[in-house]
């Protein structure tokens, strides 16, 4: 051993039991950049308090301020933690947190109550004066606006689900049955004109269904008879009693309670195909994390959001799977709880559709939208394909195609549809006479009556501005842009927080979960913005 050189073992001082001659500050243990600073400092130049005091009632017993406990909702939700009753040890262990609440122990009902209704009427304004307040500060403008949209399960059970079809086809056997009862009870009472009034039930008609209510009427018409007969003790009266007495049972412990729950059911739909029977806001539809790799459809919500900047600025929570029905009513939610108008929209092609196009040209936005079949028709591959329509000469003045073998194709009829939103689509159909014995007939159709065009001259229109606007180099830019905006708010949440299920269920307060992240994150891009 050399000298001056010990080779005893020695350890730093360890006293659990120690005392501080001064016990140290909270503040001292939070650093001062940390996320619960920022969050804290942020959530404070909100201004909040007016907010809470219109949606809370006074008297009673002191409770903890609501500013507290949304700092604390808002820094958990932004670090993961998303149980009530994890937030709630948050609050006896973690320091942050502890500094948070001014070592405050909320339970985790309080926790609970304050998310689920205590936000309710107010996590939308608390996030419209977040991104006023970063509009102020200058990191976002309100001109631009990046939307798309991802699938969130919701917390309910994946083997709930209440199919439309389903319902339809149970509920059209059940009123063929009805019909047939129905008939039954008027040969038994031979009084049709009580139960139908002055016309007799072959007048309703095969197809009109049966509703509860009539159900309803004719149980009130069989007690009342029950009621008549009641003394009779002739054997007349008490046949026609034990039929009706078995008649009224198959009414109230099979027909009707059946036919109330599907007019429940119908309600419930609101232009569904599906909900869930513990999320009845819920709906069935295909995500992205399939594990079975069979397309098992999950009830969850589509979940649309909108940027700028990397700054979260709006966002809506829909029960519709389809990007494309929800963009017109998501931008003018989020314009007018802003209280602005945007110049350019810049989204993916599932949103490219006519009625969109029609929208965003009418309120004189921008439009960066592409369309289903953008990137196949800026091809070359596309435009040699010979059989495809739109690369068949059209002469607009005799409204007429000509088909790769120099055949006519004439103008025939002019249809119109309505989609579910309501927007009418023109369409001008032409079919070609002299399909009998082409050469090319296998390659072009495989219709029996010929090759048939439907022409949406409108449609077309489209497509060529947004060909025309998409060839900009200013235009190219937004649009790859696009992919780093909303992707990224999709890619923290899912990915690195590991939110890909909700924790509430009922749209109300799924909009309030999501409402928690989307100011986390917003708080966090803040932090990175300030520490660059």
């Amino acid at each position: 051993m050399s000298r001056g050189v010990s080779d005893k073992i020695t350890y730093k001082p360890y006293n659990q039991g120690g005392q501080w001659l001064l016990p140290p500050s909270l503040d001292e243990l939070v650093p001062q950049n940390h996320f619960a600073r920022i969050v804290s400092k942020t959530v404070d130049e909100l201004e909040i308090e007016e907010v809470f005091a219109r949606n809370t009632k006074g008297g009673g017993a002191s409770r903890y301020n609501p500013v507290m406990l949304l700092k604390v909702m808002v820094y958990c939700y932004m670090t993961g933690i998303y149980s009530s009753r994890q937030i709630a040890k948050q609050c006896r262990e973690n320091v942050n947190v502890m500094w948070l609440t001014g070592f405050q122990k909320p339970d985790f009902r309080t926790i609970n109550t304050f998310r689920s209704e205590k936000l309710k009427d107010s996590i939308e304004e608390i996030f419209v004066s977040t991104v006023r307040l970063l509009n102020r500060k200058g990191y976002v403008s309100l001109e631009k606006y990046f939307v798309d949209g991802t699938k969130i399960e919701s917390a309910a059970n994946k083997y709930t689900f209440v199919w439309k079809k389903a319902v339809e086809k149970n509920e059209k056997r059940l009123d063929e049955k009805l019909k047939v009862f129905l008939r039954d009870v008027e040969e038994i009472t031979r009084k049709e004109n009580q139960i139908y009034g002055d016309k007799d039930f072959a007048e309703t008609g095969d197809d009109t269904p049966v509703t509860s209510e009539e159900i309803k009427a004719v149980a009130g018409q069989i007690n009342r008879k029950l009621a008549e007969i009641n003394g009779l003790d002739d054997e007349d009266s008490k046949d026609v009693k034990k039929k009706l007495k078995k008649a009224k049972r198959q009414i109230e412990k099979d027909y009707l309670p059946r036919k109330e729950k599907y007019e429940k059911a119908n309600a419930t739909f609101n232009d569904r195909n599906s909900y869930s029977k513990t999320d009845e806001d819920a709906t069935f539809m295909r995500m992205k994390e399939d594990h079975m790799l069979n397309g098992q459809l999950k009830p969850g919500y589509n979940i649309q959001v909108g940027t700028e900047n990397n700054f979260v600025i709006g966002y809506d929570v829909f029960p519709n799977p389809t990007d494309t029905r929800t963009f017109i009513p998501h931008l003018e939610n989020v314009q007018k709880r802003l209280g602005c108008k945007f110049k350019f929209a810049i989204a993916d092609a599932g949103y490219g559709s006519e009625e969109n196009y029609d929208y965003l040209e009418e309120n004189e936005i921008t439009g960066i939208v592409k369309y289903t079949t953008y990137e196949k028709e800026t091809k070359r591959s596309f435009k040699k394909k010979t059989f495809n329509t739109e690369n068949w000469k059209y002469d607009a003045e005799q409204k007429e195609y000509t088909c790769p073998c120099g055949n006519p194709v004439p103008y025939r009829k002019t249809v119109t549809k309505k989609n579910k939103s309501g927007y009418l689509q023109t369409y001008e159909v032409y079919q070609c006479e002299n399909c009998e014995g082409c050469p090319f007939r296998e390659l072009c159709t495989k219709s029996e009556y010929g090759r048939v065009i439907q022409r949406n001259g409108h449609w077309l229109e489209q497509k060529a501005k947004v060909k025309d606007l998409l060839s900009s180099e200013e235009y190219k830019t937004l649009m790859k842009k696009r992919s780093t905006e909303c992707e990224t708010v999709f890619g923290q949440t899912k990915g690195n927080l590991g939110f890909r299920r909700f924790h509430l269920r009922g749209k109300e307060k799924v909009g309030i979960e999501w409402g928690l992240l989307m100011l986390g994150y917003d708080f966090k891009q803040l932090i990175r913005l300030m520490n660059t």
